[in-house]
């Protein structure tokens, strides 16, 4: 690889997609067009979107009571759209807080309705997730954010609820394999492990909509995508290509439970470096290390400058720390092969050998 992708999101894409994406953006087969020229409502496209659709039902062994919808606006969208959906103004959700992206969600379901935070990692600057809580059975829904990006934690398993659920998915989806009956609502921003950014997956039990009072626009409606197929307006036509060429990726090497097998060897290499070499440590609770975003710090931050010139060297992108935590975060989407984990583990053992 002429760069090993760390990168957070828009992340690291199978190279075999961004080859076929490519040509397809010039020529898409024998129709002599770009795909980015063609309508939305030929039928080539038509394909295209019904594939999609079909293969996210396969991969993810969706029932056929719920409906796939490719939206716009990623995940921060859908922190509206599911409350304005879902809850009328005297009704209470429940929101389990684990950081920037939940405390936005809550942030935004409170204009539609009462919202209840029933646990938080907040007291610990969100570096665990938090465990055996009560989920009160008069609660509309309960939203939960499966993983955290920016502070390195993931939900290794999802407890039964007593009340209908909603999951922030957007950097785990497709990643491991997961029981989405569990489920009234998933939601996704595509850009970790599906495709480019621009479109924005939902996928939702159709009988939980149109029971709210409120009058909703229609391009907020998750009943007007349901009707016409996301195609009410023209949808993000090249973003879902990518996406649909991404899942026939995943099929093609076994699967969602092959993707969690990959994502599984990468992070037990790289949390075994990071645990042995003394130049560094984790950021969050052992049990709650998100398979997806490896967090950590150096024990000397003065030497900061030294291991960064050394990642850059090999050629290692984007494992800088969000902003709002610092320290460095190696993103270990599908795509991203075990080789440039190795890689970065080398830079760790070698930065050891130099500055230890």
């Amino acid at each position: 690889m002429s760069v090993h992708n760390f990168f957070a999101g828009p992340a690291i894409l199978p190279q075999e997609v961004l080859k076929e994406a490519s040509e397809s953006a010039w020529r898409y087969q024998d129709h002599g067009l770009s795909i980015l020229e063609m309508s939305h409502r030929s039928k080539p496209l038509t394909a295209i979107f019904e594939e999609t659709e079909a293969l996210i039902h396969e991969l993810l062994n969706i029932p056929d009571d719920y409906k796939v919808l490719f939206l716009t606006g990623g995940a921060s969208s859908q922190f509206y759209m599911v409350p304005m959906n879902l809850l009328n103004e005297n009704e209470t959700a429940g929101y389990v807080d684990t950081g920037t992206w939940s405390t936005k969600a809550i942030k935004e379901a409170k204009l539609f309705g009462n919202v209840k935070v029933i646990a938080s990692s907040e007291d610990k600057n969100f570096n665990y997730i938090p465990k055996n809580y009560e989920v009160p059975t008069d609660l509309k829904y309960l939203h939960i954010t499966s993983n955290n990006t920016i502070y390195g934690t993931q939900m290794q398993s999802f407890a039964d609820c007593p009340v209908r659920m909603v999951i922030d998915m957007s950097s785990d989806i497709f990643s491991r394999p997961f029981d989405i009956t569990s489920f009234d609502l998933v939601y996704a921003g595509a850009q970790k492990n599906l495709g480019p950014a621009g479109v924005t997956l939902v996928i939702v039990k159709k009988d939980i909509l149109e029971k709210v009072e409120r009058k909703i626009p229609s391009m907020l409606n998750y009943m007007t995508h349901v009707k016409k197929d996301s195609t009410f307006n023209t949808p993000p036509v090249y973003p879902i290509y990518v996406s649909l060429l991404t899942l026939r990726w995943i099929k093609k090497m076994g699967g969602v439970k092959v993707m969690q097998e990959r994502n599984q060897a990468k992070a037990d290499l790289l949390y075994g470096e990071i645990d042995r070499n003394p130049m560094f440590y984790g950021t969050t609770a052992v049990e709650d290390r998100s398979k997806m975003n490896v967090c950590f710090l150096l024990h000397d931050e003065s030497k900061a400058e030294a291991f960064e010139a050394a990642a850059k060297d090999a050629k290692c992108v984007g494992i800088k720390g969000h902003r709002s935590v610092g320290g460095y975060r190696a993103s270990t989407y599908n795509a991203l092969p075990i080789e440039s984990v190795q890689v970065l583990v080398d830079v760790m053992q070698n930065f050891e050998k130099q500055h230890g």
